[in-house]
């Protein structure tokens, strides 16, 4: 029988050799299988990234006779920008930088940064704004693709977004109720002529007041198609595999998949909700307002329109501003309406602005979320309200085309 010192002798031995293999292992490991390693991660990167370059110079070339945007070569962007000097801003995208062309036109030079653009934003870019024309959309006047360089090139908006305007940002003129209400009403032909004015149809997916450009007059021009999507006109609703857009316009549609498929309404709702903080001049949810019935401004608002009272942004207002602001107030309201069949098409929309106040019927309650609908006694009364594509316009009004 083995005595116990046997037996432990045997254990530290075994113990010994078993730390030593491992340390001869891993020894082996760092300088052989570490390389083997990156190289592979490096291999599989390159692959990934040589891949999406080709399917962009594989979709510029296939359009290429569509397309109206100038190719232009990393080193004449360069110039254009004077070597990345004068930087205006950036985003998740990359950064945005100020140039001048050879014909003395200024420009707005957006380059996409490697490590964070996939290449599909690109192709979005050129896609939609690349083959269309509007004046209330921003120009692309031209593009770079060189291996990890790609740049886009649009028309310089000397005002900037209209985020600063409405949410008094530092340096920023306040604009007038009747200049609200002009930018107002090109954005929303801007996007009717996304909606319907193209062989297809292109859903923007990302209407914010950061994406709205002013131009020297204050013409409103709809920029950063990155999450755009073109549809063909027939298609009422579109296959998305997962939510776009930013968190505060995004249509509920989007994450509520119960209330409604995904169409161009998504875009009505985004404008609808750019629009009520257009009147508000303040986010449409803020949890430091004066008072909690404000939280929610929408809500808010529908209460105070409802009752009869002004809303007054600016002091000493007019009569005509006050009705105009109401106007855009009510359009807004039915824009942001829970279910996307209850909320008017952008053509619609444009008439409602255009037309009289005393004209326009008032919506439903907005809803955030399907949480807050009334109970299935109560929607009833609410169906008979809501049925905006007919209804949200007295029928005794008659327009003209």
């Amino acid at each position: 029988m083995a005595t116990p010192s046997i037996l432990l002798s045997f254990l530290i031995i075994f113990s010994t050799v078993t730390f030593a293999l491992i340390v001869i292992y891993h020894v082996l490991l760092f300088p052989c299988g570490l390389p083997c390693l990156l190289t592979l991660l490096i291999y599989k990167w390159r692959r990934r990234h040589l891949s999406m370059y080709d399917d962009i110079e594989k979709f510029l070339q296939s359009h290429d006779n569509d397309l109206m945007p100038i190719r232009y070569t990393y080193s004449e962007i360069k110039k254009i920008t004077n070597g990345f000097k004068d930087k205006l801003g950036e985003g998740g995208f990359g950064s945005v930088f100020k140039g001048k062309l050879r014909s003395g036109r200024f420009a707005a030079v957006k380059l996409f940064e490697k490590s964070k653009a996939n290449g599909q934003d690109f192709i979005n870019e050129v896609a939609t704004i690349g083959r269309i024309h509007h004046v209330n959309i921003v120009q692309l006047i031209g593009y770079t693709v060189e291996g990890s360089n790609r740049a886009l090139i649009y028309e310089f908006m000397p005002n900037g977004s209209l985020e600063k305007y409405i949410f008094s940002k530092e340096g920023s003129v306040p604009l007038s109720n009747e200049k609200m209400y002009e930018i107002s009403l090109g954005v929303a032909r801007g996007i009717e002529y996304l909606h319907q004015g193209c062989d297809m149809q292109i859903l923007h997916f990302d209407i914010k007041p950061h994406n709205i450009l002013l131009d020297e007059k204050f013409v409103p021009k709809i920029s950063d198609f990155g999450l755009a999507k073109l549809y063909p006109t027939s298609n009422n609703t579109v296959p998305l595999t997962a939510a776009r857009g930013t968190i505060g316009y995004m249509a509920p549609e989007l994450f509520y998949k119960n209330i409604g498929g995904v169409s161009y309404k998504a875009d009505v709702y985004s404008y609808g909700m750019l629009l009520m903080e257009m009147v508000g001049r303040r986010k449409n949810l803020n949890a430091f307002a004066n008072h909690s019935s404000q939280i929610y401004f929408p809500s808010w608002v529908y209460d105070q329109v409802s009752e009869g009272n002004d809303i007054e942004v600016q002091e000493d207002a007019m009569e005509h501003e006050k009705k105009t602001m109401k106007k855009m107030i009510i359009v807004a309201l039915w824009c942001i309406q829970l279910k996307p069949v209850d909320r008017p098409s952008m053509h619609k929309v444009v008439e409602m602005l255009e037309s009289d106040v005393g004209f326009l019927r008032m919506p439903p309650k907005p809803f955030l979320t399907p949480h807050q609908m009334p109970e299935d006694d109560d929607r009833a009364n609410h169906a008979k309200l809501s049925d905006p594509p007919n209804d949200c316009i007295d029928s005794s009004y008659q327009f003209g085309r």
